[in-house]
């Protein structure tokens, strides 16, 4: 089967009405207090913060983020995800309960999708070779999970740990993959925002295979 990412024409709202409106958002904020809820750096002109294998800054003035260490434009839609995030964070600490995507608000309706573009896709690449999404979740800074065949715990941002879950496929037995959340994350992210999250983790992952 051959894998193929999203198209960004596919994108669940439009990417430069949502990013204009999340930076008017940053600009509104309490940077000082945002950095304090996010785990973010915080200096008078410059906000610096990590998302998934990444360091960016934004500028506290012009809302504005680019990466600290290349020159290449930061995609849309992860511009508006790290500007969410900064701007969503309640500050709340880790309740260590887990939770699938379907119990998140909204997640019913955004579920099918979720399967299209996260589910199957890991499935699809891992399933029959759990080793590899282990290695390669090293690439996106992963930690080892402990249940399933393999297991891995992304620090998508500094307080938002995403769990991915893979069970084997075998000659009769599809694979099976679920990603689970801590339950505070609708303190710091919408399910929107989790679903485009979760979609650009399974591509990176993907990506990474296809380089070993």
């Amino acid at each position: 089967m051959t894998i193929q990412p999203p198209k960004n024409d596919r994108t669940p709202y439009n990417l430069s009405d949502a990013l204009r409106i999340a930076m008017e958002r940053f600009l509104a904020a309490d940077i000082v207090q945002q950095c304090r809820r996010t785990g973010a750096l915080c200096s008078p002109e410059i906000v610096t913060l990590k998302y998934l294998n990444e360091i960016y800054r934004i500028d506290v003035l012009s809302a504005e983020a680019s990466f600290v260490d290349s020159k290449s434009p930061v995609p849309q839609r992860d511009k508006i995800l790290i500007l969410h995030y900064f701007t969503q964070a309640q500050g709340t600490q880790l309740t260590g309960k887990q939770i699938p995507f379907r119990d998140l608000p909204g997640g019913l309706v955004y579920y099918p999708t979720f399967i299209k573009r996260t589910i199957e896709p890991l499935a699809d690449v891992f399933g029959k070779n759990p080793a590899l999404m282990v290695g390669v979740g090293k690439m996106l800074g992963a930690r080892k999970g402990e249940t399933g065949d393999a297991a891995l715990v992304i620090d998508a941002f500094a307080k938002v740990p995403v769990n991915i879950i893979l069970w084997q496929g075998d000659d009769e037995l599809k694979p099976e993959v679920n990603l689970l959340f801590d339950a505070n994350i609708l303190d710091y992210l919408t399910t929107e925002d989790i679903t485009i999250m979760c979609e650009t983790i399974t591509w990176q992952l993907i990506n990474y295979a296809k380089k070993v």
